[in-house]
């Protein structure tokens, strides 16, 4: 088993902070829950009930436990309002790759939040763990995570025909990538709170 992962608090942008879950999140789970895709990707309960939102949260903290994966909420500097999620999964750390998923809440999308949270945890990723290659997978519509991907500087590299179940059938993925030696114009190391 790999060893426990400290999950730590980071800046995104002028706005918003990245930092471990919390109980405290269970209204950010409640609204994910209502949305109609984020429960298909995730494992956000649907319908929601606390007793599962808990057991989410709680998911989030044993994959921290267990070296899986750095779980972070991502929240508002203003007032600490959590308004979607990010993380860094290392199955394939072995290999040289980590992957990362992100999911924001309706009022929050459309803003860049999205895209500031992940040039902030990829650039951590290859830099600062110097894992040699980061990873998002999107389905082919989703236009606007193309979009968030882009913009923190992921290149696409193809169509992973039929690669993963979504809501019961075999969906296509784009797969994009960033390496270690990619470089965005603008790219800065994240700050730690």
């Amino acid at each position: 088993m790999a060893p426990p992962l400290t999950v730590p608090s980071m800046t995104a942008g002028a706005d918003f902070v990245l930092r471990p879950w919390e109980m405290s999140d269970l209204p950010l789970v409640r609204e994910a829950a209502q949305d109609d895709y984020i429960p298909l990707i995730t494992t956000i309960p649907s319908p929601y009930s606390d007793a599962g939102a808990q057991a989410f949260v709680r998911r989030q903290w044993s994959r921290a436990a267990t070296g899986t994966g750095y779980p972070f909420t991502i929240a508002r500097t203003r007032d600490r309002r959590p308004v979607g999620a990010i993380g860094l999964w290392l199955e394939d750390e072995a290999e040289g790759r980590a992957s990362l998923g992100y999911w924001m809440t309706g009022q929050a999308r459309g803003q860049g939040v999205a895209g500031a949270a992940l040039r902030t945890v990829t650039t951590w990723a290859l830099h600062e763990l110097r894992i040699p290659r980061a990873q998002v997978l999107i389905e082919p519509w989703n236009t606007a995570s193309v979009r968030t991907a882009e913009s923190a500087g992921y290149r696409r590299e193809g169509l992973l025909r039929g690669w993963q179940e979504i809501g019961g059938r075999r969906r296509d993925m784009l797969m994009y990538a960033r390496l270690n030696d990619d470089r965005p114009s603008g790219d800065r190391a994240p700050t730690e709170d």
